[in-house]
């Protein structure tokens, strides 16, 4: 629950920040060389949608344990990640990483990357949680319970 509420306040800012600077998030995305134009400002849309999606269920229902959350949350980690790994391994120059926009700007280094590998370490954690709070196989005790005799069933 911690780490939703954590990860939620964060997306919330993300989200917040890139909506505040929107007119300069294509551009932020199109300098990591593999959009431009309208799919840029498409991929733009997608994550602060995915962000903010993600973050007023983590705030709202910490506790919940639907999967779509994760789902967002992962793909909102593995879009920031990919983007930031091959424009690094490119030797790309960013002078903002674009996770809030042109707020809290940083420019993209080896420090960045690490960011985007604790995001991902935390959608593997909510992936695990949601395994451990779910039991292996719903329908295997009905299939061993209408396996067994009537008399066993009282």
């Amino acid at each position: 629950m911690i780490l939703r509420l954590a990860l939620g306040a964060v997306l919330a800012a993300m989200a917040l920040g890139q909506l505040a600077s929107f007119d300069a998030m294509a551009a932020i995305l199109t300098a990591y060389g593999l959009t431009s134009g309208a799919a840029s400002t498409a991929l733009a849309v997608a994550l602060i949608s995915a962000e903010a999606a993600t973050a007023v269920w983590f705030l709202a229902r910490p506790r919940s344990r639907a999967t779509a959350p994760v789902w967002l949350y992962t793909g909102v980690a593995v879009v920031w990640a990919a983007l930031a790994a091959q424009a690094f391994a490119r030797g790309l120059v960013l002078d903002n990483c674009g996770c809030f926009g042109t707020y809290a700007a940083q420019p993209l280094r080896w420090y960045v990357l690490v960011e985007d590998a604790l995001m991902l370490l935390y959608a593997w954690l909510l992936w695990r949680g949601l395994r451990r709070a779910r039991p292996a196989s719903p329908t295997a005790g009905a299939a061993f319970s209408a396996a067994r005799t009537p008399q066993e069933n009282h």
